[in-house]
């Protein structure tokens, strides 16, 4: 049997989809599955066990139309596969129809009504509530495919690769380390990083054998630098440092994270790791750290969760700002003496 799934972004959105391959791989061992994702993100999956290929989706390349023959090369070259089963976890006209032109015996889709995909599908799975978790949406494809949905599976199997560079570039020590995620895609998802600073700050002085990493991209080296300042022998700032395949490894390393509502978040819950999330616009029991409800801090206000990529209260990020460091620390005072 051949499946082809469709998952191409984002980065918390594919490692909650994985799940999906794992029970697919499990049940049905002798399956060839190949996934087809955004090219930024192909590094998360290349290399995977349960995967026999990755097809990378050049999503910015392809806007041009100079590059649109290079696009129906790679859809042929998917026609010719004959896939038996097409899986499309994202939902979004786009995905449903390069699914469609994919033909496969039979496809299956995600439908929340947004873009009209559900068209291009022969089994559509809506959501169950607004409140289902993503990872148990896109579970819930299996059993219309004859699967059965359990939580027997590594999520994230190690990259040995990967955790040999990692050591190499940052041997390790006899340090607790603690994951610091202070960059987030909105702005209106980011704890002030000056509240960082002080969590970082605090939490060294009471933990003397605490040092923390700070994880993002590139651009959110200057996030990480306000952070290093409040402890700079405690912190290493790792923003725009590592591949995508060893900031997994890093989080791996880590005992905690104190995170943003971001992709690195459903990483680390993915690896069993506790996670204490902060979250201001976005709905937890919807996308939050699966499994970790009770370690989510969110502030109570009449706007919370608004779901929306800029902030409109009048006091701007107030569900943020409002969330002082105190109460963070105490959730991972909390959390460390659990593991002390």
């Amino acid at each position: 049997m051949k499946i082809l799934i469709l998952k191409p972004s984002s980065l918390g959105d594919v490692v909650q989809a994985l799940p999906v391959l794992r029970l697919l791989k499990r049940h049905c061992p002798a399956s060839e599955i190949h996934w087809w994702i955004d090219a930024g993100l192909a590094p998360l999956l290349e290399g995977d066990p349960d995967l026999a290929g990755v097809v990378r989706f050049e999503r910015q390349r392809w806007a041009a139309p100079v590059h649109w023959p290079e696009m129906l090369r790679s859809i042929a070259a998917l026609r010719a596969q004959q896939f038996d089963w097409v899986i499309d976890l994202q939902g979004l006209a786009r995905s449903g129809a390069f699914a469609w032109l994919a033909n496969g015996e039979l496809l299956v889709g995600l439908d929340e009504s947004r873009e009209g995909a559900r068209g291009f599908y022969d089994i559509i799975v809506p959501r169950p509530s607004f409140h289902t978790h993503a990872v148990d949406w896109y579970l819930a494809v299996l059993p219309r495919l004859g699967v059965p949905v359990h939580s027997d599976f590594v999520w994230l199997p190690e990259r040995p690769a990967a955790t040999a560079a990692v050591q190499s570039k940052w041997p390790a020590d006899c340090a607790r380390w603690i994951a610091l995620q202070p960059g987030a895609r909105w702005l209106n998802k980011r704890w002030p990083a000056e509240h960082f600073a002080e969590l970082t700050r605090q939490l060294g002085a009471e933990f003397p054998d605490v040092r923390f990493a700070i994880l993002g991209s590139a651009e959110d080296q200057p996030l990480g630098e306000i952070i290093a300042r409040a402890a700079p022998e405690r912190c290493l700032n790792l923003a725009g440092r590592t591949s995508l395949p060893e900031m997994i490894e890093w989080l791996r390393r880590c005992e905690l994270m104190v995170t943003n509502d971001t992709g690195p978040m459903h990483v680390a819950a993915a690896l069993g790791k506790p996670v204490i999330a902060l979250c201001g616009p976005t709905e937890p029991r919807r996308t939050g750290p699966y499994g970790q409800w009770e370690r989510v801090a969110q502030t109570k206000l009449p706007c919370v969760p608004c779901l929306k990529s800029r902030c409109a209260w009048p006091q701007p990020m107030e569900c943020l700002t409002a969330l002082a460091p105190r109460e963070v620390l105490a959730r991972a005072r909390r959390e460390l003496a659990r593991r002390g």
